[in-house]
């Protein structure tokens, strides 16, 4: 899973990124220019910890989500969208955003517009991915008219069956509202995938408030869509404690503002709720593995994100749910109670499944 942290000048994206990867890349060095800053770090999962302690392996690997804060972003000013070619590339190979919306106010760090208002800055940007939407969508329905007037395409109904779902795209659109207010059934997910539509991409938006600040509400409910608070430059102080391995300090600040878990953590958990994914694990004395899958993913599927042979080769998945394995205590005793089941390839993953494929190629 690959996740941009977007945002207006001055809103606290690489604040939010140190949080986020427990790094230390210096703030307020924008240069307004298209850069990227990239990190990829561990989904940290008790269940792994505790599996890793129960087989021993040479080897513990957890998933792993990659991080990227885009610089570059700002207010057009105009009619037409102001995202260069190299960003929208970018944007657009991305499977969601981090939209960090600035909500502190400051007298060191002035805000560009000289007032602080998160429901602005938000439109703001929601405004420019909206142009840019609307523009690709209005050039495909161009295309797609043409063609089945001047009869054009092969299969006329795939045609008219694109030609319809670009038309409602172009409805929410025009009345400014983000595709992903549209449930769109796999088919037309299918249909929409190569274009790179931006207001389509699940978003977490994270109000970038300050230590001391009442929790700010905002009116922005939209399906695929998660706000909440994060108080940015704690966030991230906690996160360099943790990090150096302070966990003294750690726990003592974490105590006194009432926070329970890092940031990191919360914003993990939420994109895989956001996204629609789980983890599923593969265990034994060489290695302790969790893996990343979508939620109502098959046990054939599961043999894929493995490996492509496994997917190939798929004669069953031999299963057992993670809290059953740790009750009884490993894989043996397991056995012998009969609790691992003897899958399809239909089988639906559950999360925390501990799975192991039988194939032959």
């Amino acid at each position: 899973m690959k996740l941009g942290i977007i945002g207006l000048p001055q809103s606290g994206k690489t604040t939010i990124y140190n949080a986020l990867t427990k790094g230390d890349t210096p703030i307020g060095h924008s240069t307004g220019r298209f850069e990227v800053l990239t990190a990829v770090v561990d989904v940290h999962d008790a269940r792994v910890d505790t599996l890793s302690a129960m087989f021993k392996p040479q080897k513990t690997t957890y998933a792993r989500i990659t991080y990227t804060a885009v610089d570059g972003l700002k207010k057009s000013g105009g009619e037409g969208s102001s995202l260069s070619g190299e960003l929208l590339n970018h944007l657009a190979g991305l499977d969601g955003f981090v939209h960090v919306v600035r909500a502190f106010p400051s007298e060191l760090v002035p805000h560009p517009d000289g007032s602080v208002n998160p429901a602005r800055d938000l439109a703001a940007l929601d405004t420019e991915f909206l142009l840019n939407d609307l523009s690709i969508v209005e050039r495909r329905l161009e295309k797609l008219e043409g063609g089945l007037q001047r009869g054009a395409f092969k299969n006329k109904a795939e045609a008219q069956k694109e030609l319809a779902l670009f038309q409602q795209l172009h409805e929410t659109l025009a009345a400014e509202r983000p595709l992903r207010a549209l449930t769109l059934d796999e088919e037309a997910q299918k249909m929409v995938r190569g274009y790179g539509l931006l207001t389509l991409k699940p978003t977490i938006v994270i109000l970038n408030i300050g230590d001391n600040q009442a929790e700010v509400t905002l009116d922005y409910n939209y399906p695929h869509t998660i706000v909440t608070n994060l108080r940015g430059k704690l966030e991230m102080e906690l996160a360099q404690l943790s990090r150096a391995g302070d966990t003294e300090s750690l726990e003592l600040f974490m105590g006194e503002y009432n926070i329970t878990e890092l940031s990191l953590d919360r914003i993990i958990r939420l994109s895989y709720e956001l996204m629609g994914l789980q983890s599923f694990f593969t265990v034994g004395e060489d290695e302790v593995r969790a893996w990343t899958i979508r939620r109502g993913a098959t046990a054939v599927e599961a043999a894929g994100i493995i490996h492509t042979d496994l997917a190939k080769g798929f004669i069953r998945a031999e299963t057992i749910s993670y809290d059953d394995l740790v009750a009884l205590g490993g894989l043996a005793q397991a056995r012998a109670a009969g609790k691992l089941r003897q899958e399809g390839k239909t089988y639906i993953v559950q999360d925390g499944d501990v799975i192991n494929i039988k194939f032959n190629l």
